[in-house]
């Protein structure tokens, strides 16, 4: 997949559908994505690298597109994949997942079963076993892999959740997530469709 010559927000959307892998020593676990939140660098008021900002933490974010940036929220790991070329410094957080393989050892790892296991950045990694030790190395290089999997049968647009206070980036619909699926965060029982419906077969 090519990550540094399509826009972050369009790669964020092809991402979904996408089969992310890991293998663990013991473990292998994977997942289709089903959401997304694209961060456009500089000039993105939400985005680490705002305004150029660059600290050690910060640094995986300057390289080059398809490496990992892996940051860690109130003891959440957030995993991010970098998009465009080395020094531009944007990325795509993924949000959810949709559990495939190692589900049982998930449900264990989470102690939550059903839509609960992967429905949230930082439950989808502590699920999958994701940690800052792969923070800065290729997608796809070692036990992190992301490939070919599903298509979504429409792909929706909102503003990014938990971005408050940050002037026209709060409300900006850089936020995708593939229609009626159960496992996107926050989504409601009402809006949710079954599998023919929000993956498209043929």
């Amino acid at each position: 997949m090519d990550y540094i010559n399509q826009s972050t927000e369009e790669i964020a959307q092809v991402l979904l559908g996408k089969k992310l892998i890991h293998k663990t020593p013991v473990h292998t676990y994977s997942g289709y994505i089903v959401e997304t939140e694209a961060y456009v660098g500089i000039e993105d008021m939400a985005c680490h690298s705002y305004a150029g900002r660059r600290t050690p933490r910060l640094e995986s974010m300057y390289k080059s597109g398809g490496t990992i940036y892996i940051y860690t929220m109130h003891t959440h790991h957030m995993l991010n994949i970098v998009t465009k070329e080395e020094g531009n410094p944007q990325a795509v957080l993924i949000r959810a997942i949709e559990p495939f393989e190692g589900i049982e050892e998930m449900e264990k790892n989470r102690q939550a079963n059903g839509v609960n296991v992967c429905n949230g950045p930082g439950k989808l990694t502590k699920a999958m076993e994701i940690t800052k030790a792969l923070n800065g190395i290729l997608i796809n290089e070692e036990s992190l892999r992301i490939v070919d999997g599903k298509v979504p049968s429409q792909i929706i647009e909102s503003p990014r959740i938990g971005i408050p206070n940050k002037e026209e980036w709060t409300l900006k619909p850089l936020r995708y997530y593939v229609k009626g699926h159960p496992c996107v965060s926050g989504m409601k029982k009402g809006e949710m469709l079954s599998a023919a419906d929000y993956w498209h077969y043929g």
